[in-house]
């Protein structure tokens, strides 16, 4: 290409949406080392700091979420995506982008707008086994879909035609060994010699129900010596986990922390994960074969986390619990033996698949850079 190649990805809300996005980015930075990346987000979700903070430019634009929820408010949505689409097509020009890329999540809508907007070609990815409605609307304004999950095309309109390419997720968990990073990753986060490690992740926002669950099982178990807990709680969580953890004993065996920044250290530790089932989570133990106990969250939208925990389940990498159920009583009941029976757990890494997720940045990555050059050969074309 005789101009920088520059893309801009539409991502944002949680972090289901921006981690795959920023997964995309460096391996379209692998791929063309000079290559523009900017992102589109809003200013009220997760990309506000964690698209900086991973080096990358973020444009907000104002958009309302997709979401039966708001009430009267939805039938602002046209006129709030048409707006968003506009402000998104004038991004597009001065990024002077060759391609948009919608990571679904509703900031994901006005980019693949903006770019029919302004003629230029969009791929879109669907990350969850039932499709977000910002996607499901997408799918509509461009020819070019891949999915994570091959169950997801049923429900996207031209669903027939998607690539599967996996779920893009960082380097470091991409091609973790966790064996060869086990005893470094133990020492790291402070698990003691001997000590089975649960890791209890409730997602970039923290989980309620999660955190409750196992401050609770942590004080039942506090008298034990054969297992630790590792207990993500979400920045708005940890003052008061931590708070019962003290009170009620189970800070002997259990440590709360906001957030992991490394998460290729608490998979290579872990013994069992337990965790919602979002689909970058869902694709990461597919990945490192780390055991799991899945509590699907169970207001998402097209209840779309319990479709892509059976995916593991199914396979016999993973347990489903329902959130109604997941009480320090019950996760006792379920984690308790798995943890005492290593074969188990030796039989459940084993049963995960890792083979389409692992490659799945850079899979995508050469999609979207084909578009790119299609739609600039036949640009240059119609200017000779």
């Amino acid at each position: 290409m005789r101009t920088p190649l520059s893309v801009v990805i539409g991502a944002g809300g949680t972090g289901g949406h921006i981690y795959p996005g920023l997964a995309l980015a460096d391996a379209l930075r692998r791929a063309v080392p000079g290559a523009v990346i900017s992102f589109v987000g809003t200013e009220r979700g997760l990309e506000t700091t964690l698209i900086p903070g991973a080096g990358y430019r973020l444009h907000t634009v104002d958009m309302i979420p997709f979401d039966p929820a708001l009430g009267a408010r939805r039938y602002l949505l046209p006129a709030a995506l048409l707006k968003s689409g506009v402000q998104c097509r004038t991004i597009l020009r001065e990024q002077r982008a060759q391609i948009a890329v919608g990571m679904g999540g509703y900031p994901s809508a006005p980019v693949v707008l903006g770019a029919r907007m302004a003629g230029l070609p969009s791929v879109i990815h669907e990350s969850n086994a039932v499709p977000g409605r910002a996607n499901q609307f997408a799918a509509r304004l461009t020819p070019h879909l891949t999915v994570a999950f091959d169950r997801s095309r049923a429900h996207l309109s031209g669903g027939e035609n998607a690539e599967t390419v996996g779920m893009p997720i960082a380097a470091p968990i991409a091609a973790l060994d966790r064996p060869a990073l086990r005893a470094e990753a133990r020492r790291a986060l402070g698990v003691p010699a001997g000590a089975r490690l649960l890791l209890v992740n409730g997602g970039s926002l923290g989980a309620a129900r999660l955190t409750a669950a196992a401050v609770g099982l942590a004080a039942r178990w506090q008298a034990r010596t054969d297992v630790h807990l590792l207990i993500k709680t979400g920045p708005a969580a940890l003052e008061a986990a931590r708070a019962r953890l003290t009170d009620e004993g189970g800070s002997r065996i259990a440590r709360a922390v906001p957030y992991l920044d490394r998460m290729d250290l608490a998979y290579a530790a872990a013994d069992l994960v337990v965790c919602r089932a979002g689909s970058a989570t869902v694709a990461e133990l597919a990945t490192t074969g780390v055991p799991a106990v899945l509590v699907p969250y169970p207001h998402a939208p097209g209840d779309h986390q319990t479709h892509n925990a059976r995916v593991l389940g199914d396979a016999g990498a993973g347990v489903l619990l329902t959130d109604a159920e997941t009480t320090d009583e019950r996760l006792a009941g379920v984690v308790g033996p798995l943890l005492a029976d290593p074969a188990r757990l030796a039989a459940m890494s084993g049963a995960a698949d890792p083979s389409s997720h692992a490659r799945a940045a850079d899979l995508l990555a050469a999609r979207v850079l084909s578009h790119a050059k299609e739609f600039t050969h036949d640009h240059l074309a119609d200017h000779h």
